[in-house]
């Protein structure tokens, strides 16, 4: 079999499997990414087939679903007789009910067993105290060299084994058709999804542990078929469940249609009939105290509707990577750590540098770090080491039971005593942009580039004395899928460093007149930029203002107490409760028993391209991501189509990963947070082994048991520009095209010229009901009943 065959075979098996990322930069991404070039029904059959899981969510949810009013009944009936389903929704519902699938058995549970066994100490990223031997010469290599020592290969010889992965891969395969191989390289890169999909991840990703011990899905295949052979299993076993009929699935799908469309109607009416109390007329516009930018995040939905009810204040939507497309060199630990979307490769890096006069304060606190990163190995050695391992235990305890105590009874306060010292370098440094892999500054015309780029995306018109762009994170205890909750725009690290970059390069007197003089944007000089982070667990926004003039400190002194009232109120609404709500998140954040601090993006259904008086006044109750933009401003369609290659590509990931990870928790979730086991520092596995889950954990998802918090529909994109722009952008980008035409999202346009509302396909199109002298391009007035909106 030719090398180059092996390959190809490989990379199409490996489509059937997604990326699963590290615990440290959890990004939630589509782990059906590779089907997506297929209809999204035929998508899911086939992954049903492969992975054995459910890609629909179950009858309860659906009959729940019914039984709130968000499937509304006349979309489901009229869903029904079009594919010609004459029967009751009641009817359909038992049937569904009805059909039971059979638990798969695991027909290979042993070869499983051994593999997760070698690639859990292959992949080790220093958690274990001891190392497995040879990993620098790769994986293959290395179990090849130590596998005449494991007693499930007892008798086997070095010499027995082939020298490297592709002639062992070739020897075991060979006489088999193109067909048959194909279908085992599925079949057993299937079989452990979360493992081989950190594999895929490294092997994509390259970062410095898998520079360092290179592995990939070819010497997995090697060395799982070998292992196969010698226990004597077959390499390909016939799935033995009972397989959901095609009538079932379909009704599973009309049933979605039918949810989807009853929450696009609802969306499109709450959009129409929002009260405009911005002042459609220019003249009226009125320059605000004070102008922030927050992340298209869900989250940050609800802390806008709240800040902007405090004061004069004008809020913006924007990718929380502002824009950069950096990583970020953390002080702390000297780790450098992509901070911009997973799919943009990253131009620059980012330290911190001392502020005048902060030079001692920086060393001192330097100093200060390296004294904890010793006592934490130095402890971590004593735990560890087998003279210490018992005494240590045994003459410690004690003084870690009053820790433990102390974190259960009063949470808030042992947070704070543990992190009396920790100030942040915001405090002392300012950040410092340089090219990727040099130690070269970033010409002023590229730093320009980089704000006007911000401002064009977002349709900025005028600037306020104030701006702040504000990043966010997170803020949790004991809990290993802490970076999910943070900014996925960051590649799941907190968003505050690039908002303070881009702070500082709009503040740059050499980047204001080049922007100036090269594309006539004129800041005032009385205007400040300030870089923030909304912690969106507590919904507190911190201000990094430490070179704040003598002359904004009163206005900044003013946002700062609203934004307090901000906090309080917000709080409130999102936890339900009318008492010190402040407290209460506070307590939630810094729970060391708390599984689930925050809700994160859960619930999120649509992503919003539109200026912010579309959904101004309007509880869109956090499931909304919401991307500034003004149509009339980008003539030429390069900032829509911008956003639609980068943050509705990222949304789309982000929805298809809750949507999956809450119709099957198990196979593409994590299963529950309560009996997980952190495995080489990077992943979780459930109890005491097996696959490496993939998603989010249980309680990110579901409220109760069989109750979904999360409502797992696919993601409507909702556009307010011409018609014929968006065309003009879907049909010179195939990739976009694609995941409209195969439904891996909906996508309506609001056109604002033609006044019409429509869903680009053929087969869905909303349309206003055509009613007696109804005249398409007239503007209605805030008075006139809006009609209804209906699809067909």
């Amino acid at each position: 079999m030719k090398h180059s065959v092996i390959d190809k075979f490989i990379e199409e098996a490996s489509d059937h499997i997604g990326n699963t990322w590290p615990l440290y930069s959890f990004v939630t991404s589509n782990p059906l990414s590779g089907y997506e070039n297929s209809p999204f029904p035929l998508a899911v059959k086939r992954a049903k087939k492969v992975l054995g899981a459910s890609v629909y969510p179950k009858a309860s949810i659906y009959r729940k679903a019914l039984e709130n009013g968000e499937i509304e009944l006349s979309e489901l009936k009229e869903l029904f007789q079009q594919n010609g389903y004459e029967n009751s929704p009641e009817y359909y519902l038992q049937l569904m009910e009805s059909q039971e699938e059979l638990v798969r058995k695991n027909p290979q549970h042993i070869l499983d067993r051994v593999m997760v066994k070698w690639i859990s100490a292959f992949l080790d990223e220093g958690l274990a105290e001891w190392e497995m031997p040879f990993k620098s010469l790769g994986f293959y290599k290395a179990w090849r060299k130590l596998a005449p020592y494991d007693d499930d290969f007892k008798g086997i010889k070095l010499s027995d084994i082939p020298k490297n992965s592709k002639d062992a891969i070739a020897s075991l395969l060979s006489g088999l058709s193109d067909e048959q191989i194909q279908d085992i390289f599925t079949y057993h890169l299937a079989a452990l999804p979360g493992w081989t999909g950190y594999i895929k991840h490294r092997k994509t990703n390259q970062p410095l542990w898998q520079k360092k011990y290179p592995i990939d899905l070819e010497e997995y295949l090697a060395v799982r078929l070998w292992t196969a052979k010698h226990l004597g299993l077959t390499f390909l076993v016939e799935p033995s469940a009972v397989e959901t009929s095609c009538k079932i699935m379909e009704l599973q799908y009309m049933w979605l249609k039918a949810w989807e469309k009853s929450w696009q109607l609802e969306l499109v009416r709450m959009l129409k009939d929002a009260p405009d109390k911005s002042g459609s007329n220019k003249s009226e516009y009125k320059i605000p105290d004070a102008q922030m930018v927050f992340c298209i995040d869900t989250r940050s939905e609800l802390i806008r509707r709240h800040v902007e009810s405090k004061g004069s204040y004008e809020t913006f939507g924007y990718a929380g990577f502002f824009g950069i497309a950096m990583d970020y060199e953390n002080e702390r630990d000297g780790v450098v750590q992509k901070s911009c979307p997973p799919i943009v490769d990253s131009c620059y890096q980012v330290s911190e540098e001392a502020l005048e006069g902060n030079q001692q304060s920086k060393k001192n606190k330097d100093r200060k770090n390296e004294l904890v990163k010793f006592w934490d190995y130095f402890l971590k050695r004593m735990k560890n080491m087998l003279p210490s391992t018992f005494g240590f235990v045994e003459g410690s305890g004690f003084f870690y039971g009053l820790n433990l105590v102390a974190r259960t009874i009063a949470p808030v306060a042992a947070w704070r005593y543990a992190n009396r010292e920790k100030v942040g370098y915001e405090t002392i440094c300012e950040p410092e942009l340089r090219t990727v892999g040099s130690n070269i500054a970033v010409p002023i015309a590229q730093q320009a580039a980089i704000v006007k780029s911000g401002f064009d995306l977002m349709g900025w018109k005028n600037f306020a004395p104030v701006v702040i762009f504000v990043g966010h994170g997170s803020h949790s205890a004991n809990n290993p899928f802490a970076s999910s909750l943070d900014c996925g725009a960051c590649a799941a690290s907190p968003g505050r460093h690039n908002a303070r970059m881009l702070a500082k390069m709009a503040n740059n007197d050499q980047v204001r007149a080049f922007l100036s003089s090269e594309f006539g944007i004129d800041i005032p000089r009385a205007t400040l930029f300030i870089g923030a982070e909304h912690n969106t667990t507590t919904d507190e926004i911190q201000l990094f203002d430490c070179n704040l003039s003598d002359h904004h400190q009163k206005l900044v002194s003013n946002i700062k107490s609203n934004l307090k009232k901000a906090q309080q109120s917000a709080t409130r609404e999102r936890l339900g409760i009318a008492g010190n709500s402040m407290a209460q998140a506070k307590i939630n954040a810094s729970n060391w028993g708390e599984t689930r601090p925050e809700w994160g993006l859960a619930k999120n259904a649509s992503f919003v391209i539109a200026p912010r008086k579309a959904t101004m006044h309007r509880n869109l109750d956090g499931r909304c991501f919401l991307h500034s933009y003004d149509w009339e401003i980008d003539k030429e369609g390069k900032a829509l189509e911008a956003i639609m290659q980068g943050p509705m590509v990222v949304t789309q990931w982000i929805n298809n990963h809750y949507y999956f990870a809450t119709v099957d928790n198990e196979s593409f979730g994590a299963g529950t947070k309560t009996i997980h086991n952190i495995t080489g520092q990077f992943g979780a596995v459930q109890g005491n082994g097996g696959d490496l889950k993939m998603g989010l954990p249980w309680e990110s998802l579901y409220s109760s048991e069989n109750k979904s918090y999360h409502t797992p529909i696919r993601l409507s994109v909702i556009v307010q520009a011409p018609k014929e722009r968006v065309n003009t952008i879907l049909s010179r980008n195939e990739k976009l095209r694609s995941l409209v035409e195969n439904e891996w999202i909906h996508l309506i346009i609001m056109d604002p010229v033609e006044q019409t509302d429509i869903c680009w396909q053929d087969n869905q199109v909303l349309r206003p009901k055509k009613e007696k002298g109804y005249n398409p391009k007239k503007v209605k007035s805030k008075n006139e009943k809006q009609e209804e909106l209906t699809i067909v």
